[in-house]
């Protein structure tokens, strides 16, 4: 529970992306990263966090289920097929899952955007790291000026893209293009990932094509820009690289690199979504009002599955 007013935190999954959350939380004003969970022992994520000093666990899920109090906030970096289970099975608990996975389940916030409702959920969805990089630029922009069609084409490094990322290609198309639909009122969406086998890997990048009317080129470039500069108050390494605008049409694009921790400057997408989902985190416990994980655990003999989950990267 909540001690020395940090919100107690446990990640799920000990990939690239759970050890580099674990790094984020451990380093925060607002949150004590008290568990890191894999399912083996060996998984080099978990000989990084212990030589970080945080305590591990390598049950999956079963660990969370088994721990002497419930988490405050857990962080699920494991895949879209799994969270649905997970999000069963620690409801009882009254935790908060910030969900890395690109599963749908929880209530989609992108930090700028609708960063406020995270407090009001306790499974909140962080859509993808596409979502995350077009969204806060693509709501700005729709608010603005009439477009009818949106293109989002998502550019990552192969060594950025760990296997839960490459289980879930068609869940990361899916969640990317209706979460882009739901912040922006855009009907016609179409979202393409990219995976880049290019050596030197190539930068985290994301190009948005849009077809509408009255498309002027200072207002889009003036929308990009106030909505990148919001995004790097949590993503420092976040940049507009090109805008281009024309009655009908506008084309914006970004290229994140990874700032520090334990990502390489290309895996910018990773980065990205981390430093999101810790943004939420952290509003979640600047909220007032009693801790996230207040009901109280299940009754004495009650049965819970342990269900087996991966230590994987996501974006």
């Amino acid at each position: 529970m909540k001690r020395n007013g940090r919100l107690s935190v446990a990640v799920l999954g000990a990939g690239l992306i759970g050890i580099d959350l674990a790094a984020k939380v451990a380093r925060s004003r607002a949150l004590d990263c008290r568990l890191v969970v894999a399912r083996a022992a060996d998984t080099p994520g978990l000989r990084q966090a212990r030589a970080m000093g945080l305590p591990t666990a390598t049950d999956g899920i079963g660990s969370l289920l088994a721990a002497d109090e419930p988490f405050d906030v857990v962080f699920d970096a494991t895949n879209a097929m799994a969270h649905a289970e997970h999000a069963a099975l620690l409801g009882p608990f009254g935790t908060t899952l910030i969900d890395l996975t690109p599963s749908q389940v929880g209530h989609m916030v992108v930090p700028t955007v609708n960063g406020a409702e995270a407090v009001g959920h306790r499974d909140i969805n962080m859509v993808s790291c596409g979502g995350q990089a077009s969204i806060p630029l693509l709501h700005g922009i729709t608010r603005r000026h009439r477009v009818d069609h949106v293109e989002v084409v998502t550019t990552a490094a192969s060594r950025s893209v760990g296997r839960g990322t490459r289980l879930n290609l068609d869940e990361y198309v899916e969640t990317t293009q209706d979460a882009v639909r739901d912040f922006t009122g855009v009907k016609d969406v179409k979202a393409i990932l990219n995976i880049s086998p290019a050596r030197p890997p190539a930068t985290f990048r994301v190009a948005m094509s849009m077809v509408g009317q009255d498309l002027n080129p200072e207002s889009v470039r003036a929308v990009a820009e106030e909505a990148a500069g919001r995004v790097r108050a949590y993503a420092a390494g976040f940049e507009v690289t090109a805008c281009v605008a024309e009655g009908e049409r506008a084309f914006v694009a970004v290229e994140v690199a990874a700032c520090g921790d334990r990502i390489p400057r290309y895996g910018g997408n990773l980065d990205l979504i981390n430093s999101a989902a810790l943004q939420v985190a952290e509003v979640i416990a600047d909220a007032p009002g009693p801790s996230p994980a207040a009901a109280p655990p299940p009754e004495p003999g009650h049965t819970t599955l342990a269900v087996p989950t991966g230590g994987t990267e996501t974006s």
